[in-house]
């Protein structure tokens, strides 16, 4: 059986609608698939920083154009895309530790991420609000008030660097980054089509 490995955060656009989209090929393709919330932001300051640079200017040519993409993608995907919020770019360290003290009960860490997602990307909630996160988790029959309070505690936050870490040492530079049987790397939303042919035998060409 292939194995996946699905590093993400709540504040990317392109990972809400890679992780919406991916449920599928997890299906057809029978993968095991691991979740990993990792801080983008974390990634960006060590390795890819240019990201700063390119929001600098949302006025351009590929701004427009990125914008019309999104757009498109999010309604190929049959997504609601109420982006960019108010709360845009949201830090996303406080839902990012309630993801990292969910990750051992994977089924429940997929759940919180999916009414996350929802949360931000259609609702326009602010995702660094403990309140917001508590009520997300209250919402899916979690103790928001006890997830809350974990958030705060040494060893969630040490996961979170962890997860972080690891991302950057196997060459990750962004959300989503997902690895194929643990070392054939795809980035993004717009690489599920090469996922796909990797968990179905395809394998690694690079």
């Amino acid at each position: 059986m292939a194995r996946l490995e699905f590093f993400f955060d709540l504040s990317s656009p392109w990972t809400y609608m890679a992780f919406h989209n991916i449920q599928p090929i997890l299906d057809e393709t029978g993968a095991e698939v691991t979740w990993k919330p990792f801080l983008v932001g974390g990634v960006f300051n060590a390795v890819n920083q240019a990201v700063y640079a390119s929001r600098e200017d949302m006025t351009g040519p590929k701004a427009r154009h990125y914008a019309k993409s999104l757009n498109d993608w999010a309604a190929w995907s049959g997504l609601p895309m109420n982006f960019p919020s108010p709360h845009h770019p949201v830090r996303s360290v406080h839902a990012m530790r309630a993801c990292c003290a969910l990750e051992d009960d994977q089924e429940t860490l997929h759940r919180f991420a999916t009414a996350a997602f929802a949360a931000y990307f259609d609702e326009q909630k602010n995702l660094d609000e403990p309140e917001v996160l508590a009520k997300i988790a209250d919402s899916i029959g979690l103790d928001g008030a006890d997830l809350i309070a974990q958030t705060q505690t040494e060893p969630i936050k040490a996961r979170l660097r962890a997860n972080t870490d690891e991302v950057i040492v196997r060459g990750g530079f962004g959300s989503p980054s997902i690895f194929v049987d643990g070392g054939d790397m795809y980035f993004g939303n717009d690489q599920l089509p090469l996922v796909e042919r990797a968990l179905s035998g395809g394998g690694e060409t690079g």
